[in-house]
């Protein structure tokens, strides 16, 4: 079953795209709960009108995630988290990321940061995804708070 996904869906593609699922799912969770309709030919027009219309709307949108993306790989993050020894008392995650980020004004959502739950004192990286076509890895330092 071929489908026009109206908003981004994890691990299946972005606001726009024609997929291809299987029906059931499709039929049973996709088009019910807002997120796909039908390709039907005549749909598929209106989505080639309005992918050209929106065609350099997304160009400046590249280009705004390109130069926010320089920017984040120009911070240097550090997250202070209470710690034993190099384990941590708790996690960080993305959410404190987002935090980080903040701090240093910019504004990113957490679900757009990729970096799983960190357990150590260390350094890592985390993925951005500013844009669709826009990945930063971010680095990052976790350290120890004295007690």
């Amino acid at each position: 079953m071929e489908i026009i996904l109206k908003k981004d869906v994890q691990n299946l593609g972005f606001k726009d795209d024609v997929v291809t699922v299987k029906n059931g799912y499709g039929r049973n969770y996709l088009i019910p709960q807002g997120f796909a309709v039908l390709a039907t030919p005549s749909a598929k027009k209106v989505l080639a009108e309005n992918l050209r219309q929106k065609a350099h709307k997304e160009a400046k949108l590249v280009a705004d995630a390109k130069s926010l993306a320089e920017a984040i790989k120009a911070l240097e993050i550090k997250i202070t988290a209470k710690a034993g020894g190099d384990k941590l008392f708790g996690s960080v995650s993305s959410a404190d990321i987002a935090a980080a980020l903040e701090s240093n004004g910019h504004s990113i959502e957490k679900k757009f940061i990729t970096s799983g739950l960190i357990k150590r004192v260390g350094k890592y990286t985390a993925s951005v995804r500013l844009h669709r076509e826009v990945i930063v890895d971010l680095p990052y330092e976790v350290v120890g708070e004295n007690a």
